[in-house]
């Protein structure tokens, strides 16, 4: 293993064992698992697809430290961005589409420049990890970024039934993934 992955593999480990521990902090809640089945079935068998078909074969970008410093780059900021996101919306924080029992807006910090920015920063350090080590990993980024726009627009439509006013007039300042753009 090169030394470039070996970063990228301890410090993916080390953001999800912190994703991990964090959790033990969240407020109390449900995820209505029944409900939003479906995006989860459609992503494992888009993936078992995927891994038929060959689409997670080594297509390595080989060893340009250019482009391995970029992908480092995108993947550092990527990781402190939802890492800033998560420490900021603190207890609020549940897995995806999650219903808090007692939910609070929170608007400020990385949720001033995007809706869901903990999204956004663990796509960004995928695209980073793709641009370093593989292409495959754009595979493992488009599916992820499907399942995060599906469950943005399902926690919108939570929020949007707990914060009428507040939320609608925060989302139109707001963009959901990617700021001043989407």
């Amino acid at each position: 293993m090169r030394a470039v992955e070996l970063i990228f593999a301890v410090v993916w480990a080390a953001f999800w064992l912190y994703w991990l521990v964090a959790a033990f902090s969240m407020k109390r809640g449900r995820v209505p698992w029944s409900r939003e089945i479906g995006i989860r079935a459609v992503i494992v068998v888009v993936v078992i697809l995927l891994v038929r078909l060959g689409a997670f074969r080594d297509h390595s970008l080989g060893t340009d430290p250019w482009r391995a410093g970029l992908g480092l780059i995108l993947f550092a900021l990527g990781l402190w961005f939802a890492i800033w996101a998560r420490r900021h919306i603190g207890r609020n924080w549940g897995t995806p589409m999650t219903q808090k029992d007692e939910p609070e807006l929170v608007t400020s910090g990385p949720y001033h420049l995007v809706r869901h920015p903990i999204y956004s920063g663990i796509l960004v350090a995928g695209v980073g990890t793709a641009v370093a080590l593989s292409w495959m990993w754009l595979t493992a980024v488009a599916l992820a970024g499907i399942y995060f726009v599906y469950s943005a627009i399902v926690e919108e439509r939570y929020l949007t039934e707990q914060f009428p006013d507040t939320y609608r007039t925060y989302k139109r300042s707001t963009k959901m993934l990617v700021p001043f753009v989407f």
